[in-house]
């Protein structure tokens, strides 16, 4: 059956496990009050990698239904400027306004959800993306979302980059329990059956459109949530930004680089991604980014599961641990 060829890719979950995810976190608590005082550039770029790692787990969510979704950047957007809107022009308090963020980009995905739900493939990609570019066309023309000027919002935690870091770093844990429970429940193979063939699992009983819709209005609450927090660290927010396919493209990007439908894969292709592109952007000036995506490129045509994927081949074929223990002696103890 189709669902079970699946079933050995919740083999990098397993291992990301078992390197040591208590040390992971105790890690990522303490490196805001490490590098704060010495290194607040380092926390500073840490801020944008939780961003982005938060969008491609998200957005990873979505792809194990088998759609490629282009929304991401149109749910970031919608949270970004609702929590600013509700958050300038009605004083609402800042939590809950991005939570309000995260809540409208929930209702619009399950509207958009059933909208496309017959669209497969490259149709559901343009239907996406076409609707980022409404929402970017109607932010840039009305007035009263600040037009193409943008809209100055206030501060999550003025002045308090380890504040910040703490609270992206909350929503990426969230996001990733979120993952790592939908892959140890039915909807992992609900999610993959629908993904494998649609047809195939509806004859079998599966609700295809109330899956494939969860798994839309998930991924969409965490890229909203993501937007109005980046709009609330970052004080500023214009269409041109908060709406940009580079969004939606990089957020797709990093599964695919770290490996797709895992939880740990899109966190670890966020990571590497964002900290290699500093390094390059650091060590050569001038076409760092044809590098950078000659990298990229490489990776997508012979690793197929990503580097997650490369770590768990690498680990099988590892010679099997030999017991250690008195030698036997000479001749043989059993004759």
């Amino acid at each position: 059956m189709t669902v079970s060829r699946a079933l050995p890719l919740s083999r990098p979950d397993r291992l990301a496990g078992r390197l040591g995810v208590p040390l992971l976190l105790g890690a990522a608590l303490a490196w805001p009050f490490l590098t704060v005082r010495t290194q607040p550039y380092l926390l500073q770029l840490s801020l944008n990698i939780l961003i982005f790692a938060v969008l491609a787990v998200s957005w990873d969510l979505l792809a194990r239904t088998g759609q490629l979704s282009l929304a991401h950047a149109a749910f970031y957007g919608l949270g970004a400027y609702t929590s600013a809107l509700l958050a300038t022009r009605l004083h609402v308090p800042i939590p809950l306004a991005m939570l309000a963020g995260g809540g409208l980009a929930v209702v619009c995905a399950v509207g958009l959800g059933l909208l496309t739900l017959r669209l497969r493939g490259i149709y559901f990609a343009i239907a996406t993306l076409a609707f980022t570019e409404t929402l970017r066309v109607v932010a840039k023309q009305v007035r009263f979302f600040g037009a193409a000027t943008g809209l100055v919002v206030p501060p999550l935690f003025p002045a308090s980059l380890v504040g910040q870091y703490l609270v992206i770093l909350a929503v990426l844990l969230a996001t990733l329990l979120v993952s790592w429970r939908v892959n140890r429940s039915r909807w992992y193979f609900a999610f993959t059956a629908i993904r494998t063939n649609e047809a195939v699992a509806a004859v079998m009983g599966v609700d295809v459109v109330r899956f494939k819709v969860a798994a839309f209005a998930l991924s969409a609450f965490f890229a909203g949530l993501t937007g109005a927090y980046y709009a609330h660290v970052f004080l500023f927010i214009n269409p041109f930004e908060v709406f940009s396919l580079a969004i939606s493209v990089g957020a797709l990007v990093a599964p695919i680089f770290g490996g797709l439908y895992t939880t740990a894969g899109p966190l670890l292709g966020a990571v590497v991604l964002r900290a290699g592109e500093e390094a390059l952007r650091a060590t050569i000036r001038s076409g760092h980014l044809i590098l950078y995506g000659g990298i990229l490129a490489v990776v997508v045509l012979y690793m197929p599961r990503g580097l997650l994927g490369v770590l768990v081949a690498l680990r099988l074929r590892r010679p099997p641990a030999v017991a250690v223990g008195p030698a036997p002696p000479a001749g043989g103890a059993g004759r």
